[in-house]
C-alpha cells in the first residue's frame, strides 16, 4: 500500500480488496480487474453451467445449481420432474445469497416450497444448489478444504496451486439432513466464521488436531487408511484448472477494458481461495471461489467479557506464510531483470 502522498512507481502493488487504481502504468498488481464480480456465486454458477452443458463429464465437480429469483419456476419444475422419475430420491438443497460471505444468510431446505420468498430474495438474489449429503467425515465431523491458488497470468494462462491448505471443521458430529436437523449450522456448514462461535470449537497448537488443521495432515491420515492420495491431488488440480478455464472469458473482458492492449499498464496476479468438499468416495466438489481469502495468521481470544486479544494461530501461520512467500518468489520482478 502507498504511504500517504507517495507516487513513485513500485514493482508490486498490493491492494486490499479489488483492483481500483487507474494511475498505475507499470509493475504488477495483486488483483485482476473484475475478479470479485467474476467469482460471485451467481456468475460462477452461470460460468460452470455453460461448461457443464458443453462438457458434462468434465465439469461434474460442481453441484447442480439454480439462480433465484429468476429460475425459481425452473427449479420447482425440474425437482418435481426428477422426483416423478425417481420417487425414492429425497434431496436436500442449500440456498446461498449471491453476495454473502462467511456463511451469512445460508440455509438448507428439503423442498422448493421452503424457499424464503420474502422481499430479500428479490433484493438479494441467491443460488440454490443440491446439497452434498454424503461428505467424507474425519472424527465424525464434516469439513471443507481451503486451497490457495495463484493465478499468475491470463495470457498465457499460468496457475500455481499451494501444496498445503486448511481443513476447516464443523463443530457438531455430522448426520445426514433431516427436517429436525436442517437448522443446525454447526453440523452442516463448515464456515470458520460460523463455527468459531460454537462452544465446541477447538483452537489447537498442533496442525493435525482441532477445528482447523492443515490439509496435509488430512492427506496423511487418508494415506494411512490406504486411500489413493495421488489420485485425489490429481482430481483437485483438474478441478482448479477447469474452474479457472470457465472463468477466463469473463476475466479477459474486464482485463481488456481496464488495461487495453498497447497502452501502458501493470500486469496482474491474484491469490484465490478455492473451497472444496470431499465426498465419501474422495471425489472433490467445488463449493465456491473466494477473491479475497483471509491471510490472517492469528485469531481473537476473549480474555474477559468484551475484552479480546489476538493470539497466533500455528496452523494459519504454517499455511499462509508459505503462500505469501512463494507468491512473491513467483512474481519476483528481479527475476525478469536477471
Amino acid at each position: 500500500q502507498f504511504p500517504f502522498g507517495r507516487r513513485l512507481p513500485c514493482d508490486i502493488y498490493w491492494h486490499g480488496v479489488s483492483f481500483h487504481d487507474n494511475n498505475i502504468f507499470s509493475g504488477q498488481v495483486n488483483k485482476f480487474p473484475g475478479m470479485m464480480e467474476t467469482v460471485r456465486k451467481i456468475t460462477l454458477s452461470r460460468a460452470m453451467r455453460t461448461m457443464q452443458d458443453l462438457f458434462p463429464l468434465e465439469y461434474n465437480f460442481y453441484p447442480r445449481s439454480w439462480i433465484l429469483p429468476e429460475e425459481l419456476p425452473l427449479f420447482v419444475a425440474e425437482v418435481r420432474m426428477m422426483k416423478d422419475r425417481n420417487p425414492s430420491w429425497k434431496p436436500t438443497f442449500i440456498v446461498k445469497p449471491d453476495g454473502g460471505c462467511q456463511g451469512d444468510g445460508i440455509y438448507l431446505i428439503k423442498d422448493p416450497s421452503d424457499i424464503r420468498l420474502t422481499g430479500s430474495i428479490q433484493s438479494r438474489p441467491a443460488v440454490v444448489q443440491e446439497y452434498i449429503c454424503k461428505p467424507l467425515l474425519v472424527d465424525k465431523m464434516k469439513f471443507d478444504i481451503r486451497l490457495y491458488v495463484l493465478l499468475k497470468s491470463l495470457e498465457p494462462l499460468e496457475i500455481y496451486i499451494a501444496k498445503d491448505g486448511l481443513s476447516r471443521f464443523c463443530t457438531e458430529p455430522y448426520q445426514e439432513p433431516t427436517l429436525k436437523n436442517l437448522h443446525q449450522v454447526f453440523m452442516h456448514l463448515t464456515n470458520y466464521s460460523l463455527n468459531i462461535h460454537s462452544g465446541n470449537f477447538i483452537h489447537s497448537d498442533s496442525v493435525n488436531t482441532g477445528s482447523k488443521r492443515t490439509f496435509s495432515s488430512i492427506l496423511c491420515r487418508l494415506s494411512s487408511r490406504g486411500a489413493d492420495v495421488k489420485k485425489l491431488w490429481s482430481d483437485i488440480i483438474s478441478l482448479v484448472i477447469k474452474t479457472i478455464i470457465a472463468l477466463t472469458p469473463e476475466l479477459k473482458v474486464y482485463y481488456q477494458s481496464d488495461i487495453p492492449a498497447g497502452k501502458p499498464g501493470p500486469t496482474c496476479f491474484q491469490i484465490l481461495g478455492f473451497d472444496i468438499l470431499l465426498m465419501k468416495n474422495l471425489k472433490p466438489i467445488l463449493l465456491e471461489v473466494n477473491a479475497n481469502p483471509s491471510m490472517r495468521i492469528e485469531h481473537e481470544q476473549e480474555l474477559s467479557p468484551g475484552v479480546f486479544e489476538n493470539v497466533p494461530s500455528p496452523v494459519d501461520e504454517e499455511v499462509k506464510v508459505a503462500v505469501i512467500r512463494d507468491t512473491l518468489r513467483l512474481v519476483d520482478p528481479q527475476k525478469k531483470k536477471k
